[in-house]
């Protein structure tokens, strides 16, 4: 059974959420302040945190700080409906996927469900021990499911690291990011929706946006991305 984390201090949300889940199998926990969320997300070690944004003790940012310098927890953050801005900032800390209020439930369910399909033991070793992916200065190791970059390891959230994958195997074509969305995020992408553009933004910060004189990650604008395979003099 699946332990899910909810931090928000909408008490009645929170219990709407649980009725709404527990029939479905998942095991809820709810817990009202900032502070206290942060302390009992990195304590418990649950299969997924909820997070909301607006929190008393301490917000969600700063909470979902906290959480990713210490743990990869995958991490599902409830937004004001209609504000970008929390959004992108909290896709940029780490955020593995966002839901505006007021949301359906049964919305809620089909992220919380996508996130775990992809963040599972079972997931991850169908993936295959020791399968290796070199591109460049890049290494991706899915057994381990650690990268590095010319040697030093890059620290990569689960979405970051099945995006890069995702690339590095289709390095030199175009992936469009309706392909990323539905691989990646188990969704569809919406005209508005800037999640997959985000995460290929942090992943840009953290591996360098060149290598040698080649763009690593090119935007193909209105379609998609492509991860460039280095020509013979890249890296020199």
């Amino acid at each position: 059974m699946d332990q899910i984390l909810i931090i928000d201090d909408d008490v009645a949300l929170c219990e709407l959420v649980t009725e709404y889940l527990e029939p479905l199998g998942f095991q809820i926990e709810s817990v009202h302040r900032g502070d206290a969320g942060a302390e009992r997300a990195l304590a418990g070690q649950p299969a997924l945190v909820v997070l909301d944004v607006m929190l008393p003790g301490l917000n969600g940012f700063e909470v979902l700080r906290r959480i990713r310098s210490a743990s990869k927890i995958p991490v599902l953050m409830l937004t004001a409906s209609g504000d970008d801005i929390d959004r992108i900032v909290g896709l940029e800390i780490g955020a593995d996927d966002y839901l505006p209020k007021p949301f359906n439930p049964r919305e809620l369910t089909a992220r919380i469900r996508a996130i775990l399909r992809r963040t599972s033991p079972e997931a991850l070793a169908d993936r295959g021990p020791g399968k290796r992916l070199t591109v460049g200065d890049v290494e991706l190791d899915n057994g381990t499911r650690a990268v590095s970059r010319a040697g030093e390891p890059v620290e990569l959230t689960a979405v970051e690291f099945d995006l890069l994958d995702k690339l590095l195997r289709a390095a030199g074509r175009i992936v469009t990011r309706e392909e990323l969305s539905k691989q990646v995020l188990g969704r569809s992408s919406s005209p508005f929706d800037r999640s997959i553009d985000m995460h290929i933004s942090n992943l840009r910060k953290k591996l360098g946006h060149r290598f040698g004189a080649t763009e690593r990650i090119k935007t193909v604008r209105g379609v998609g991305y492509i991860y460039a395979q280095p020509r013979a003099a890249d890296g020199d």
